[in-house]
Formats: structure tokens, C-alpha cells, sequence
């Protein structure tokens, strides 16, 4: 059966299939539009399957609020070209606001959430299918708090979100503690939310640069002490040194004080190499 070149914008503008594929979908359907549409979204989870084993490190990182709830989401993909494409960043845009209306528990409950009766799991599938290359939700993450803000960098490649347990924290104050984040990419909130493995491995590595430079062994611990607090000062949001204009010389926890805020929790999500 022959097509129309009608029947073939129409269902390219359905499902953002390419062209050559529209048109052999609506060959085989003998025109049915949702015999056409099934059919390439089965050769689009097909191709998904076989691109599992890709790597997808480019992508778009969204964050936003809602409430007292905020949320940071990122879909990977493989290349910076795919990543750019409007229809790959509504997507996004589309999941991040179903996490933020929906709050899932995890990325999982998230993947199985609908849009338009169509779990995200099918959508990315599908949005796959259409550009050939592997696509995932990879990353989901929320705070929760009297005071939330959501921090987007230019380029949809890093954001971040922020807790605060105070209501009506100032939003030059909160969105200076998300661009300290971003920014200075620290571990963990505070020195106690750490984990033990990596304090560990910060004293080991200051005992073996103290014994490379020729320091006793009787003395390595408390040097190896010493270096740790300034990895704490480098690597915990709250220690860290503030980047706020008006924040001097102060530390992060110093300038919270300072504006009546405290910081509960943050999330960091990034694909770019640091």
C-alpha cells in the first residue's frame, strides 16, 4: 500500500521516528497509524536492547522544586549531539516534572511512572529507537525540607538541590549554598556523614606522604589527624571555605549562621569529568 507524504509528517510528528522509518512502519501497517506506532516502538525498545551495553555519559541533568521537595534527575545518553536535541531535553524536562509531582522513593518507581499512560521506562526506550543510541535514567535524587532550592548550571550538564530546615530561608542565601555545591563539589554535608572507608583512606594516604618525606612512624597518626581536617575543610560542604560575595572569610556553616539558616541536606549530580 502506498503512503502519503501527509500520513508521513503526521506520524513522524507522533513519534519522532525518522523518515525512512516512518514510512516502512506505515508500509507494513497498511496505513493503520496504531499498527504503524506499535511498530516502531518495537523496533525501538529492540534497538535499545542491543545498545545496553554502551556507555551513556552525556545526557541532560535537571533539578526543580516543588513544596518542600526538590529533586535532581539525569538522562544519559552516549553523545553531546543527542543530548542537545530538543525533543531528548523535553523528555527530561517531562520526567523531572512527573518525579516532582509524583516524589517516587527511587529511580525505579520513577522509571515505572506514567506519562500519558507510557511508563518513562518505554518513553526512553522508545526516544532510543529513534536516535540509535543507548538511553537511561541514571540518576534520581531529592532532599526534602522547610526550604528548598534547585540549582540548574548552564549547559544541563550539573545541578543541584538543597534542604534547609528553616522556612523562608533567603533565596539569595539558598541559592548561594546550591552554587557552593555545584561549584565546589563537596562529599558530604558535614565531617560525621563521611563514611568511615574514606576517612580511612584520606589517613593512609597522609601517613605515606609523611613517611615519604621522611617524617617518624612514631608520629604519623597525629600528622596523618592534622591533614585530615584540612581534606574536611576542602571536601565537606559545610567546612568549606563560603564562595557567597558577601561571606568574607567565613566558612559555609559560619555564613549559615550568619543569615539564620541551616543546612539539612544536599545532592550533587554531574556528568561532566572532574
Amino acid at each position: 500500500m502506498a503512503v502519503s507524504m501527509e500520513d508521513i509528517k503526521k506520524l513522524r510528528a507522533m513519534s519522532g521516528a525518522g523518515l525512512a522509518d516512518v514510512k516502512k512502519a506505515l508500509t507494513e501497517a497498511d496505513g493503520d497509524f496504531d499498527q504503524a506506532m506499535k511498530l516502531i516502538r518495537e523496533r525501538g525498545q529492540a534497538i535499545a536492547a542491543k545498545r545496553s551495553d554502551r556507555e551513556a555519559s552525556e545526557g541532560c541533568v535537571l533539578a526543580g522544586t516543588n513544596g518542600n521537595f526538590a529533586a535532581v534527575i539525569a538522562l544519559c545518553c552516549e553523545t553531546d549531539f543527542v543530548a542537545k536535541n530538543a525533543d531528548f531535553v523535553a523528555l527530561a524536562k517531562n520526567i523531572l516534572e512527573v518525579a516532582l509531582s509524583t516524589q517516587p522513593s527511587s529511580v525505579e518507581e520513577l522509571k515505572n511512572a506514567t506519562i500519558e499512560g507510557r511508563t518513562i521506562a518505554e518513553l526512553v526506550a522508545e526516544r532510543s529507537g529513534v536516535t540509535g543510541e543507548k538511553m537511561e535514567l541514571s540518576y534520581y535524587e531529592t532532599v526534602s525540607g522547610e526550604t528548598v532550592v534547585a540549582y540548574n548550571h548552564l549547559g544541563n550538564k550539573l545541578a543541584t538541590v538543597v534542604a534547609f530546615a528553616e522556612a523562608n530561608v533567603e533565596t539569595v542565601v539558598a541559592r548561594n549554598i546550591a552554587m557552593q555545591a555545584a561549584a565546589m563539589a563537596p562529599i558530604a554535608l558535614d565531617r560525621d556523614s563521611v563514611s568511615a572507608e574514606v576517612v580511612e583512606k584520606e589517613k593512609e594516604i597522609a601517613r605515606e606522604k609523611a613517611r615519604q618525606e621522611g617524617k617518624p612512624e612514631a608520629i604519623l597518626d597525629k600528622i596523618a589527624e592534622g591533614r585530615l581536617n584540612k581534606f574536611y575543610q576542602e571536601s565537606v560542604l559545610l567546612e568549606q571555605a563560603s564562595i557567597a560575595e558577601d561571606a568574607g572569610k567565613d566558612s559555609v556553616a559560619a555564613y549559615l549562621k550568619k543569615n539564620n539558616a541551616t543546612c539539612v541536606a544536599f545532592k550533587r549530580v554531574t556528568l561532566n569529568e572532574e
